[in-house]
């Protein structure tokens, strides 16, 4: 299942990355007419808070302007999961590659080096992701979201 978030959902899009959920976001306000093509050509599900938008592309409406409400909606109405969770550049929307510990260890704090093993890499942007503390929190958040707040 693939998205495309218009430019007022930009942390919905973060998350729906997180979840590890293929989900274009323009760097800047484009066209509607530019929006439905994309999402015609690359067989994504236009995801918006313009009635019209939604209406003509048959898209989803997105009716809060809260991210954990837009969050909540979008998991419940197409049953997302946490399947592929942090996945994906939560930037650049590409799948993240391991890479050892080796190839990044000029790249990344001596504090992380020293106290992670795995690491991941955008294969687009270079951004290095670790399972560290913000990563927890961001996974906590998303399991709650998605009903799964008691599972460990």
């Amino acid at each position: 299942m693939k998205f495309l978030a218009d430019h007022m959902l930009g942390k919905l899009a973060r998350y729906l990355r997180f979840l590890g959920y293929d989900t274009y976001y323009p760097d800047g306000k484009m066209s509607d007419d530019a929006i439905i093509e994309i999402a015609r050509r690359e067989g994504r599900i236009i995801l918006t808070r313009d009635k019209d938008l939604a209406r003509r592309a048959n898209g989803v409406y997105v009716e809060s302007d809260d991210f954990r409400e837009q969050l909540r909606f979008v998991i419940g109405k197409f049953n997302l999961n946490g399947e592929n969770m942090l996945s994906r550049c939560s930037v650049c929307n590409e799948l993240l590659i391991a890479v050892s510990k080796e190839e990044i260890r000029d790249l990344v704090p001596e504090y992380v080096y020293l106290h992670h093993d795995e690491f991941y890499r955008c294969p687009r942007c270079g951004r290095i992701y670790w399972y560290g503390t913000h990563t927890e929190r961001i996974e906590r958040s998303l399991r709650s979201l998605l009903g799964e707040e008691n599972e460990d």
